[in-house]
C-alpha cells in the first residue's frame, strides 16, 4: 500500500519540462524525493497509533486509578472530560502554530508533549498531578488531530480518501491496543496499573522520529510543496487572485523567509480569512464532531466499567473495549473512500447513527449477555469519526478552507462534547446505576443523525461564506 501510494504521489509532483516563463515555474509541481514521500507516511501512520492510548488505556483502568487516587464518581467523570477539553482549548491554536513553524514541527513537539505527559501522569500522586500531567499529552493530540487532515491535503491532494482512511484505521488500531493490552500488561508488569499506564510513552517517542526529518527538509521540500499548493489552488479555484492563493500557501507552509522564500519574496497584503461562522455546513459538521466526539469519549471512558458492573471480569472488559475500537480498523479505511464516491454522505450517517442505537439499547437491556454484540454495533458507530475528518477535507476548497474548517469543527465540536462524559458520571453517580447514562447516550444520537446529513450535502464553506458575507 505505501509503494503503491507513494508512486502515486510521486506521479502527481514530476515536474513538466523547464519554461521560460517565471509565472509558468511557479504553477510547475515540484520533484518530491520519494523517500520524503514514504517518510510522511509512516509519520501519519505513527502519529495516528498514538492519538487513542492515552484516552483507552486509562479507560481500562479507571477503576484501579480511582482507587488509587480516592476519585469519587464525580471526578472520573472530569476526568473522562478532560480530553474534549484540551482539545478544544488547544486544536483551535494549530493553524496558527502551523504557519509559524511548520505543520511537521508542530505535530513533532505534540508527540514529544504525549510521551512526557504520559511518562509523568501515573508518579503524579494526586488527582490534581494526574490531571495537569494529563492535559500535557492531550496538549500534543489537539494540535496534532487538528493537523492530521492539512498535511492528507497537502501532501496527498489526490488521494484524501484513502490517505484519511490510513489515517483513520491507524487511530483506530492505536486505540484497540491500548485497550485490549492494557490490563494483561499491566498484570505482566507486577499489577501496577502506574507501570501499565507509562509504558505508552514509548510508543510515542517512536513517533517522534520521522518528523525530525521533516522538519529539517522544511527549507526545502516543504518550500517547494508551497508552489505546489499555488498550483491546486489556481487549478482548482482559477477565479481567485494572486494575493488569495498566496494567502492560502501560507496557511500550510512556515513564515520565516528562510522556510519559505518563494512565499515571502511575493508577500502582498493578505485577502480577509475566510468567515468559517457565516457557513451553516461548518456549523453542521461542527455540532456532528461535537456529538460523535460525546459518543467516543464516553465509550472509551466509561464502557470498560459498564461491563465489569453487569459481572464480566476485567480483563473480558478490556477485550470488549478493544473490540468497540478495533471495529474502526477495517471501517476507517472503507468509509472514508466510500464517502468521497457519494455525492451526498447523508446515508453513511443514518446507517452508523442506528447501529449506535440499537448497541445502546442493548447495552441497557441485556450488557452481559450480549455484550460481544453491542461492542461489535458500538463499534460500527464510532466510525462517525474517520466520516467526520473526511468531510471535513469534501467540504472546503482550498487548503486555507481545509485548515479553517478543521480548527473551528474540531475546537467547537470539542467544546460541545465537554458535559457528555462528566454527566455521565454524575448521573452514574447519583442514580447507583447505568439505565440513567445510557439512555442519555442515546437520545444523544438522535440530533448528531440530524445534523449529519446537513453537513453531509453537496457544498463548500467557502460558497457559503461568500453567500453570506
Amino acid at each position: 500500500m505505501m509503494t503503491d501510494m507513494t508512486g502515486e504521489e510521486t506521479r502527481t509532483t514530476m515536474s513538466p519540462p523547464i519554461r521560460s516563463s517565471a509565472h509558468d515555474a511557479d504553477l510547475r509541481p515540484p520533484v518530491t524525493r520519494a523517500w520524503l514521500t514514504r517518510v510522511v507516511i509512516v509519520g501519519i501512520v505513527l502519529t495516528a497509533l498514538n492519538l487513542r492510548p492515552a484516552i483507552t488505556s486509562l479507560g481500562a483502568l479507571l477503576e484501579e486509578v480511582r482507587d488509587g487516587l480516592g476519585m469519587s464518581g464525580t471526578a472520573a467523570g472530569l476526568l473522562t472530560s478532560v480530553p474534549p477539553l484540551c482539545f478544544a482549548l488547544f486544536g483551535v491554536t494549530a493553524p496558527r502554530l502551523a504557519r509559524r513553524f511548520g505543520p511537521a514541527a508542530v505535530v513533532c513537539a505534540g508527540m514529544v508533549a504525549i510521551a512526557a505527559g504520559l511518562v509523568i501522569r501515573p508518579f503524579a500522586g494526586n488527582t490534581v498531578g494526574f490531571l495537569v500531567a494529563s492535559a500535557l499529552a492531550l496538549m500534543g493530540i489537539a494540535v496534532s488531530n487538528v493537523l492530521m487532515p492539512v498535511i492528507v491535503k497537502r501532501w496527498f491532494p489526490d488521494r484524501v480518501g484513502s490517505m484519511t482512511g490510513l489515517y483513520s484505521m491507524a487511530l483506530a488500531l492505536g486505540t484497540a491496543a491500548a485497550a485490549a493490552v492494557t490490563v494483561p500488561m499491566t498484570r505482566a508488569l507486577g499489577g501496577s496499573w502506574q507501570a501499565g499506564l507509562a509504558v505508552w510513552a514509548g510508543l510515542a517517542a517512536v513517533a517522534v522520529l520521522p518528523w525530525i526529518p521533516l522538519v529539517r527538509a522544511r527549507g526545502t521540500a516543504l518550500s517547494a510543496d508551497t508552489t505546489s499548493v499555488k498550483a491546486q489552488v489556481q487549478h482548482s479555484a482559477p477565479v481567485q487572485s494572486t494575493a488569495q492563493v498566496q494567502s492560502t500557501a501560507q496557511v500550510l507552509t512556515p513564515a520565516s523567509a528562510s522556510d519559505a522564500p518563494s512565499v515571502s519574496a511575493a508577500r502582498v497584503q493578505e485577502p480577509p480569512a475566510l468567515r468559517i461562522t457565516r457557513s451553516r455546513t461548518a456549523w453542521a459538521l461542527a455540532v456532528f464532531f461535537g456529538l460523535q466526539a460525546t459518543a467516543a469519549y464516553i465509550t472509551m471512558g466509561w464502557m470498560a466499567q459498564i461491563f465489569r458492573d453487569a459481572g464480566v471480569p476485567a480483563g473480558t472488559a478490556g477485550l470488549l473495549l478493544a473490540v468497540t475500537m478495533v471495529m474502526g480498523v477495517p471501517l476507517a479505511f472503507v468509509i472514508p473512500r466510500l464517502a468521497t464516491r457519494l455525492p451526498h454522505q447523508g446515508p453513511i450517517v443514518v446507517a452508523l447513527g442506528v447501529c449506535g442505537l440499537v448497541g445502546y439499547a442493548g447495552l441497557y437491556l441485556a450488557p452481559a449477555g450480549g455484550a460481544w454484540a453491542w461492542a461489535v454495533l458500538l463499534g460500527i458507530a464510532n466510525c462517525a469519526f474517520p466520516l467526520a475528518l473526511t468531510m471535513v477535507g469534501m467540504r472546503a476548497r482550498t487548503g486555507a478552507g481545509v485548515a479553517q474548517l478543521s480548527a473551528f469543527a474540531q475546537s467547537m465540536g470539542y467544546l460541545i462534547s465537554i458535559p457528555g462524559p462528566l454527566l455521565v458520571g454524575v448521573l452514574y453517580q447519583h442514580s447507583g446505576g447505568w439505565g440513567l447514562p445510557i439512555a442519555l447516550m442515546a437520545c444523544l444520537m438522535v440530533p448528531q443523525i440530524v445534523v449529519g446529513i446537513l453537513a453531509g450535502r453537496d457544498r463548500t464553506v467557502e460558497d457559503e461564506a461568500a453567500r453570506r458575507s
